[in-house]
């Protein structure tokens, strides 16, 4: 399992890192996304900024968890953001989520101790 999630993680790194530093760099595409979206460019930093935090914490010792929740909801963002403004395709975000939960998944015995059950 822990090559399983080395590898996950390392290619959530990839995705998050590129996308998060195309954010914050301005990208014409994601410019253009995000005025599309109506939330304003405040927001792709915001977002930008949560990619990159997000594929940090996968590699820090036991806040991986927190590293996938927090990619993870900005997929559901993101799926949400295609479905009813942007178009035409969410598959990106939905395999991306979907690894996100296969993270969580593989370091669930951490969730407990963020509960208080520890």
């Amino acid at each position: 399992m822990k090559s399983i999630s080395i590898g996950l993680r390392a290619l959530l790194s990839l995705a998050f890192v590129g996308a998060g530093g195309a954010k914050l760099a301005g990208v014409d595409m994601m410019v253009a996304t995000y005025d599309a979206t109506g939330l304003g460019q405040w927001f792709r930093y915001l977002t930008g900024i949560g990619e990159i935090a997000g594929a940090v914490l996968l590699w820090l010792p036991g806040r991986q968890v927190v590293g996938a929740g927090l990619l993870g909801a900005t997929m559901v963002g993101a799926v949400l953001a295609h479905w009813l403004v942007i178009g035409p395709s969410a598959v990106p975000s939905i395999v991306l989520g979907l690894l996100c939960a296969s993270v969580l998944y593989i370091h669930r015995a951490q969730i407990p101790a963020y509960l208080g059950r520890a």
